[in-house]
């Protein structure tokens, strides 16, 4: 009788070789219960060629991702595609639970966070004030990608992972600022988001090292509608008798509303305007690699979230983290015609 090989496994359970090779070589990307089947397999069949790995049983858990308005953007859904992935590796389990985008008299959190079948929470695209603070109530581990400026650091009970804004629009500030572009204007809401702050703080300290005015008039970051940015937008730019030599935006989002306003009005920008962004998103092809941004890498942010989930959830005491990580920034011509 022929002796058995690792192919023979992996063709009883329809695996790939490579897939039971990582088992026994105690290798990443093997969810734990694929694991368990190929070694109950290789007992099974007589597999002799090498001493099985030991697996101990893993009780599988279950983290909540908290998020309001998911399916608003691209670089969302990929953060969460790449998350869940990350999660079924290592035995766990994601479950959605919905956020509105403001909090309105009445509403109370979903009994489900409560009801002990969630064992940690990932917290996602929920910028209002007082739902943060009912979430950080939860005696759950919590991870949070971003938060609202109105909160401290050190008030939530949680990690904080934040994308690193101030250095990066340092950087974008001083570049156009290098082609002898004085005069700036800055887009973003900065009440909404603390990664919207830190840029804008980034716009601020380039401008005061370069020992440039700010010049408030055309800057825009008082709070803007989540639902009517286009009009707030245009009603902004409507309202500026001269506009600046360049806008600094807080987002792509807000660049590529920018784009359509410039579009239909050519005459206000005879020579164009340099327009820049944050994010490297692209679902927006009307700036989609013309403007300078900032890439952030969304399957491994995704990623990231995961991770630190999991070690939150086995290190609960552990002293809470803040994170920054640091997008790529890509510069490009920017100039918007």
């Amino acid at each position: 009788m022929s002796k058995v090989t690792m192919q023979d496994i992996a063709d009883s359970l329809g695996i790939s070789r490579v897939t039971v090779w990582k088992v026994f070589k105690n290798q990443s990307g093997v969810s734990s219960a694929l694991r368990e089947s190929v070694i109950n397999k290789a007992k099974e069949l007589g597999y002799t060629k090498t001493s099985l790995p030991y697996t101990p049983y893993e009780e599988e858990k279950t983290v909540s991702l908290i998020i309001s308005r998911p399916d608003s953007s691209t670089f969302w859904t990929n953060i969460i595609h790449r998350m869940a992935q990350e999660l079924s590796c290592h035995n766990v389990n994601m479950m959605y639970t919905y956020m509105p985008s403001a909090y309105t008299e009445g509403f109370s959190m979903p009994a489900i966070l409560s009801s002990g079948d969630v064992q940690g929470v990932i917290v996602l695209n929920v910028y209002d004030e007082t739902l943060v603070r009912l979430t950080d109530e939860l005696e759950l581990p919590k991870v949070y990608l971003d938060t609202v400026p109105q909160i401290r650091t050190q008030e939530l009970h949680g990690d904080l992972i934040l994308l690193e804004g101030h250095s990066t629009i340092y950087q974008i500030t001083a570049s156009v600022l290098s082609r002898g572009l004085t005069h700036l204007g800055f887009i973003g809401d900065i009440h909404y988001a603390r990664t919207n702050l830190d840029r804008y703080e980034g716009f601020c300290h380039c401008m005061e090292d370069h020992k440039l005015a700010i010049d408030q008039q055309v800057c825009l970051t008082h709070s803007i509608g989540i639902f009517s940015y286009h009009q707030e937008l245009c009603a902004f730019l409507d309202s500026l008798e001269t506009l600046p030599q360049a806008f600094i935006c807080a987002s792509d989002y807000i660049a590529h509303f920018l784009r359509f306003y410039f579009v239909e009005h050519t005459d206000r920008i005879p020579d164009g305007i340099l327009v820049t962004g944050y994010d490297g998103s692209r679902e927006y092809p009307n700036v989609d690699k013309l403007i300078t941004t900032a890439n952030v890498h969304t399957g491994l942010l995704g990623k990231r979230l995961s991770m630190q989930i999991i070690y939150r959830m086995e290190h609960a005491d552990a002293p809470y983290e803040v994170t920054y990580i640091n997008p790529e920034v890509v510069y490009r011509d920017s100039v918007l015609r």
